[in-house]
């Protein structure tokens, strides 16, 4: 039996088909998993994300401990509520996990991490804490849901009290509100607009029955992940880990280069990947041939190399198989990928496949 978050009895009670992630039973889907996919394309579709570890880190120097432990720059957060989206590496350069950090105000962020790595995380965070004097408090007390879709945000601020509606509307992008012990951002995995919700664990279970009531559609892991990789968001322990740098992942554009006296952690590992040249690249596929993309198959660039996809599905959006694959940096627009021991064909493109439920490829 795995670790059960505050929704496991809901989940239960609708029916929900229970598998093990990262060590905590979740749904993966509560009937049709394309339904709920395309709910969430086209409409709205709402996640229990619980497993997710929320972490508070408090202290008058917490500010030059995050721009030592994380590869972006948190001084660029100037707003109260401002989001940043960022890899933490180890000193060779390698990502020990993916996390958003909200800047709430100079003496205390709030940081969400990935459930399979929410061990190490908190080890790492806590064994560089003393020099800076950083309280590192991961806040199991708490719930977290994610509602996204085009009428995502409309439909949760109708549940709200007027005034924090009306704050949570007027949110930009990669911005959060606090009212009380709840959190409301507009964040999410799916390339949909919407809301990532932090609140009580005790008002997890009603929050989630009124959103029903208004008719968000309650979604599972499996149209979680069709939904992410359409949008060409990496999942840790797929398509980045601790053997491969943000570099090699298609996440470059993460690092925060300047000022170039800010010594953060994998830093000079990552200079010397850059000065180089890295060998490897994230590229997204589209299968041209009938099969669907899965993770671990050989990926074939004639004349160049191999490669391996890294994460693939089918496609609701598309109604064509879609991956992400690392591939050798000389890979350009063709490559074949071997399944059941066919070579067959595939364009490779540039992620996001799917922005905002449009098709934002030209295959």
């Amino acid at each position: 039996m795995g670790s059960r978050t505050p929704l496991y009895d809901v989940h239960l009670a609708a029916g929900a088909r229970l598998v093990d992630f990262g060590g905590w039973d979740m749904p993966v889907n509560y009937g049709s998993q394309i339904e709920e996919h395309h709910a969430v394309r086209r409409d709205a579709g709402m996640f229990d994300v619980s497993h997710m570890c929320v972490v508070d880190l408090r202290g008058a120097r917490v500010r030059d401990y995050l721009r030592r432990l994380l590869a972006n720059d948190v001084a660029k957060l100037k707003e109260p509520g401002r989001a940043l989206y960022s890899c933490m590496l180890r000193e060779h350069g390698g990502v020990i996990d993916d996390l958003i950090v909200y800047y709430i105000d100079d003496q205390w962020y709030r940081m969400v991490v990935n459930a399979g790595t929410r061990e190490k995380d908190l080890e790492w965070l806590r064994a560089h804490a003393g020099g800076f004097e950083v309280s590192v408090e991961p806040r199991f007390d708490l719930a977290m849901l994610a509602v996204q879709g085009p009428n995502a945000r409309a439909r949760t601020a109708a549940l709200l009290d007027a005034e924090f509606a009306a704050r949570a509307l007027e949110l930009g992008y990669f911005f959060g509100a606090a009212s009380g012990h709840w959190f409301v951002a507009r964040t999410g995995y799916t390339g949909e607009d919407g809301f990532e919700i932090v609140l009580p664990a005790t008002e997890a279970q009603d929050f989630w029955a009124r959103l029903r009531e208004a008719g968000v559609a309650q979604c599972g892991l499996g149209a979680r992940d069709t939904l992410r990789l359409e949008a060409g968001m990496n999942l840790y322990g797929s398509d980045m880990d601790e053997t491969t740098s943000p570099l090699e992942s298609g996440l470059g554009w993460t690092i925060a280069w300047e000022p170039r006296d800010r010594d953060f952690i994998g830093r000079p590992a990552l200079a010397e990947q850059k000065a180089r040249g890295v060998p490897r690249k994230l590229v997204g596929l589209v299968l041209g041939d009938r099969g669907v993309l899965r993770s671990h198959q050989k990926v074939i660039v004639p004349s160049v190399g191999e490669g391996e996809v890294t994460s693939g599905t089918f496609s609701p959006t598309l109604e064509r198989s879609i991956a992400l694959a690392r591939v050798p940096s000389q890979t350009t627009d063709r490559c074949e990928v071997e399944i059941r021991g066919r070579l067959l064909n595939a364009a490779v493109v540039r992620p996001p496949f799917v922005r905002h439920g449009k098709v934002a490829i030209a295959v």
